[in-house]
């Protein structure tokens, strides 16, 4: 291979540092280019192809071990692609449909302290009305006086 994409060029095409390329390549996200006759790396338009797609995973909140997976599950065996991709977009899906279950639970008690003016919070996890779930902790601690 005479051609191709030297390091800087495919880096910038794909939006990331030369470093971020050369990480990728060691931890096995990316093959490792041929070389030209000085020894300068070159890469093939797939590289761009796929450093995109390794970024576009990681906004939607996969690690780069999942992105490995990914990448992994889409490569053909004996001329199919290996079955998974689905499994996996899905299970990340209900993975973030529980954090915005947990999220929104956490902002309806954080709403709720802001809503009953807490400003102290050994007083207020000592009051019986404190709205923040860890008061269950304090029960020993509480009492009946006016809300935070």
């Amino acid at each position: 291979m005479s051609t191709g994409l030297r390091s800087g060029q495919v880096a910038e095409a794909a939006g990331v540092n030369v470093q971020t390329l050369r990480y990728y390549e060691r931890r096995g996200l990316l093959a490792e280019p041929e070389r030209s006759t000085g020894g300068h790396r070159l890469y093939g338009e797939d590289a761009v192809t796929t450093l995109r797609v390794i970024k576009a995973a990681q906004r939607l909140g996969f690690t780069l071990e999942e992105v490995a997976e990914l990448l992994e599950a889409g490569r053909p065996r004996h001329g199919r692609p290996v079955a998974g991709l689905q499994e996996r977009v899905a299970a990340k899906l209900a993975e973030v449909d529980a954090k915005m279950a947990d999220l929104t639970t956490i902002r309806t008690a954080l709403a709720a302290a802001v809503e009953a003016g807490c400003d102290d919070l050994t007083v207020c996890a000592s009051s019986t009305c404190c709205p923040i779930p860890f008061t269950d902790l304090a029960q020993e601690n509480r009492h009946a006086g006016p809300c935070c």
